[in-house]
């Protein structure tokens, strides 16, 4: 929406300089109104190009959302009861100003035969939309036991 609303309104910029070459030329004969306007209207384009790249560019290579701390993420969601251990943690932006992050998190075994890992996991997700400058709506979050864990990092080999 904002690429379009700047498009639009750097073409009716780019418009109203045309307008005022012609009239220039016409009214003066000065020719070299018609190149002025022409670069008025790069000028226009050139910096709204490389702010739409830079933000494609963060999104492509699914940088962190700027102002999003994954460390205090993981220290936050560590805080809460339950939670032995948070890792795999990975934040993105699928979208302009659509974040969204992934984690896996250890909670006590117990958690999952009392019944009580749905609401570790709304206090999770909570979190990660509550708590932070960057509000991530879209969470994907692992609920898994130690032995999961041990069973995972003893595969996969990273921690």
């Amino acid at each position: 929406m904002r690429a379009a609303f700047l498009e639009v309104l750097n073409d009716a910029l780019g418009s109203l300089g045309v307008i005022v070459a012609a009239i220039v030329i016409a009214t003066t004969g000065y020719q070299r109104a018609d190149a002025i306007a022409g670069l008025f209207i790069a000028v226009l384009i050139v910096p709204r190009a490389f702010t739409i790249m830079r933000q494609t560019f963060r999104v492509l290579m699914e940088y962190t959302p700027e102002g999003l701390d994954l460390d205090e993420v993981r220290e936050h969601v560590l805080a809460l009861e339950h939670v032995r251990d948070v890792h795999d943690v990975h934040a993105s932006t699928v979208a302009t100003g659509l974040p969204v992050i992934s984690a896996h998190v250890v909670v006590d075994d117990a958690c999952f035969a009392e019944g009580h890992a749905p609401d570790i996991l709304r206090r999770i997700r909570t979190c990660v939309a509550e708590h932070f400058p960057v509000s991530v709506e879209h969470s994907t979050i692992q609920l898994e036991t130690s032995r999961l864990r041990a069973d995972e990092h003893a595969s996969a080999g990273h921690a």
